[in-house]
Formats: structure tokens, C-alpha cells, sequence
């Protein structure tokens, strides 16, 4: 079985604990429950199936059946925070105490870089803005951005984008990029970290409205009704019209400023029924 700092999901660790203990031995879901201490045979299960939630008190409990102590007590109790978690400040503030464990302990969670990475709007602008600036410091790096931000922050993003993986150094000091492009995948954690991106860039492009010249950004908008087989459609347009622009975009590698595209398609009213 993984090393739980390798999970993000509580439930998922519950069910792969259970198969990790039935394939050495004759253990039931109702073992796992006594030594739990719950009378339902089937609650454990229905807990890793995502049917039912821990209360603080059985979390404690499972934690005891699954013998966990120290470090790994603390991990699988934030998981639970996290999966329970009912805004964004909350799941941030406990998958946050999660990476601070895993790093205080030399682990690395699958998604903690791209968690970190798609929670500042600073993070993807310095990733385009520093290799096409071959030796410029971070100072010249932070005039560059608009907002303007410190010397300190864009060194801080730079250590954090080159040891994530996201930037290289070259041996003249100059950064590269290692990928392109970058995707969210399928992932647990990361779309929390994308909302907050989409809402910084948001305020951003409220921003500029007023602050950047009319021949140097571009808005425009329509409101319509639809379908949900019409939002289906367009939903697929946009994705297709999006890579357009990402093939646009790399087929010159000179870069003169760095852009944010915001592709917006969002309900205006409440849904109604249909009149036949």
C-alpha cells in the first residue's frame, strides 16, 4: 500500500487500506468496523464509497483502527477536512496544512506543485514573462508585470516555478520552459486552485478596462438563451477556439508581452422548465 502523504483522498485510503488488509488475510468490512468501534458492518464501506461522511469523533476512531499515529494521524485528519471542506477557504487552508506535512517529512504530494502553481496569477505570467527576457533580473521582471510586483516575489516564483519543474535555468542563467503548455489533467486538488486563478484574472481584467489602451486588449460580450444541448455545443467551440489560439500563440517563440485570455459562458437566470 502507498504511503498515505502519496493521497489526497481520505476515502480512497480507506478503501485501498481495506484491500491492502483483505489480501493478506480473511479481513471484512465488519473487523474493520469493530475495531472502529461502529455497529453497522457496511458504514466504513459506505464512508469510502463517498455515501456517508466522518464526524471528527469516528475520524479519531478510524485513525485508531488503522493504527495511525503521529505525522499520518494528522495527515489523514486533514484529508478528512479537506474532502468535508464546504468553501474554498477551507479546503485551502486544509489541503495547505497538508503539503506542510508532506514537505516537513521529505514527501511530495502528486499535486501540491500545480495546486501551488494555479493559485497565483504571478506564477503562469512570470512562467511566459522570464524566458522571453534573456538576463534580466528580478527587478526588470517585476517593472514588466501588471500589476507592477516586488523583486522578492518575482524571486520567490522563479525558485519555486525552476524547482517545480516548470522553468529550467540554463548554464548562462537564462529560463526556459519545460513544457509549452500546461493542463490541469484530471485531478482532485487542482480545481481549487484554478478557481482562484480564474478569480484573480478576473479582477485583473476588470483592471484593465480602465488601465490598458483600447487598441491593446479587447472585450466583448453577448447574452442569449439556450439549451443545454446548445451550452453542450458551445462548450466544445470554446475548447476548440481555445487550442486555436495556444497553436496562434506558439507559432512564433519572440513573445512582446504576455497575455490573459478569459473565456466566460455563465447563467444569467435561474433555469426554467421548457413549455411544450
Amino acid at each position: 500500500m502507498k504511503e498515505i502523504l502519496e493521497y489526497t483522498s481520505y476515502r480512497q485510503y480507506i478503501a485501498d487500506y481495506y484491500a491492502d488488509k483483505k489480501a493478506k488475510s480473511a479481513f471484512t468490512w465488519q473487523e474493520f468496523a469493530n475495531e472502529a468501534g461502529f455497529s453497522s458492518r457496511v458504514y466504513l464501506k459506505y464512508v469510502s464509497e463517498g455515501r456517508f461522511n466522518l464526524s471528527e469523533t469516528a475520524t479519531a476512531r478510524v485513525a485508531d483502527a488503522m493504527r495511525l499515529a503521529d505525522y499520518e494521524r494528522e495527515y489523514f485528519t486533514e484529508m478528512v477536512k479537506f474532502d468535508h471542506a464546504k468553501t474554498d477557504d477551507e479546503k485551502k487552508a486544509a489541503f495547505n496544512k497538508m503539503l506542510a506535512i508532506a514537505d516537513a517529512h521529505k514527501a511530495k504530494i502528486v499535486e501540491g506543485d500545480a495546486f501551488r502553481f494555479f493559485e497565483s496569477w504571478k506564477n503562469p505570467v512570470i512562467r511566459e514573462l522570464a524566458p522571453s527576457m534573456p538576463g534580466a533580473k528580478p527587478l526588470a521582471l517585476a517593472h514588466a508585470c501588471r500589476p507592477e510586483i516586488t523583486a522578492a516575489e518575482v524571486s520567490d516564483v522563479l525558485n519555486f516555478l525552476v524547482k517545480g519543474g516548470f522553468l529550467e535555468k540554463d548554464d548562462e542563467g537564462n529560463y526556459v520552459q519545460t513544457d509549452k503548455s500546461l493542463t490541469t489533467g484530471r485531478m482532485e486538488v487542482t480545481p481549487l486552485a484554478v478557481r482562484t486563478m480564474h478569480r484573480q484574472m478576473g479582477e485583473l481584467a476588470l483592471e484593465a478596462i480602465e488601465g490598458v489602451a483600447q487598441d491593446k486588449r479587447n472585450f466583448s460580450g453577448v447574452t442569449f438563451g439556450i439549451t443545454k444541448d446548445g451550452y453542450d455545443e458551445i462548450v466544445q467551440e470554446i475548447a476548440d477556439c481555445r487550442k486555436k489560439v495556444i497553436a496562434i500563440a506558439r507559432k512564433n517563440a519572440a513573445t512582446d508581452e504576455v497575455y490573459r485570455l478569459n473565456m466566460q459562458l455563465f447563467p444569467l437566470t435561474q433555469k426554467q422548465e421548457l413549455k411544450k
